[in-house]
């Protein structure tokens, strides 16, 4: 008898183990935000409450978003990011020249990184992801490759989060997350991805929506346009 808390729930409903709690939270953080030791408390009850269960695969959702930090210190960023809908031209161009602006920043702490970095899962370079994520939304595609997708978004991901973090200004993880989100060109064109997927026909392609972009991220973006 297993249980086990997920990140990832694509990957954990091909696997079917027997019991899985998905969390809604950023990468490395399964339990939440550091510190809040109620919060996580209430996560491991809820995973150690499936053992109740008597027969599985049992794959369930946790209900509740993990509490935001307030930031004091947001990075300064001298990249003055274009509202996604103040420009006319398709997402091919608006990502690629966007990823063009950050590439100085991205460049800048790999070297003081000593060239480590998150980018390179994929194969393909930023610029590469930009046009061809671009191509995909300027056509209505859902792309069928699912493995390229998901690692060409990490992939964008990493590459948008050390170049912010590069910039002048103290570096906060939320802070550089909702400065992606809501902000950017790259953020916009995920959460127009993500509603490609929601909306598809095919339970199966629903569930990819859940690996582009966090519910957090959707939610907010819903609000923000009522």
């Amino acid at each position: 008898m297993t249980t086990g808390i997920s990140l990832v729930r694509e990957n954990t409903a091909s696997m079917q183990p027997p019991r899985s709690l998905w969390v809604p939270f950023p990468l490395g953080r399964p339990l939440g935000v550091p510190g809040d030791a109620a919060f996580q408390h209430r996560v491991i009850s809820a995973a150690l409450d499936l053992f109740n269960r008597t027969s599985g695969p049992v794959l369930e959702d946790y209900p509740e978003d993990a509490p935001a930090v307030e930031v004091e210190n947001a990075p300064a960023c001298p990249v003055s990011f274009q509202k996604p809908a103040s420009t006319s031209d398709n997402w091919s161009t608006r990502l690629t020249r966007e990823v063009n602006e950050l590439a100085p920043w991205y460049e800048l702490g790999l070297r003081r990184r000593q060239n480590r970095t998150l980018v390179g899962v994929s194969d393909l370079t930023p610029a590469d992801i930009a046009r061809q994520l671009g191509e995909w939304l300027d056509a209505g595609e859902r792309p069928r490759d699912i493995p390229l997708l998901k690692r060409a978004i990490e992939d964008l991901k990493a590459f948008y989060l050390e170049a912010i973090t590069a910039q002048p200004g103290e570096y906060n993880f939320e802070a550089s997350q909702r400065q992606f989100w809501h902000e950017t060109v790259a953020g916009a064109a995920l959460l127009s991805f993500y509603h490609l997927f929601q909306h598809a026909d095919d339970d199966r392609m629903k569930l990819v929506a859940a690996i582009i972009a966090p519910r957090a991220a959707v939610e907010a973006a819903r609000e923000s346009n009522q």
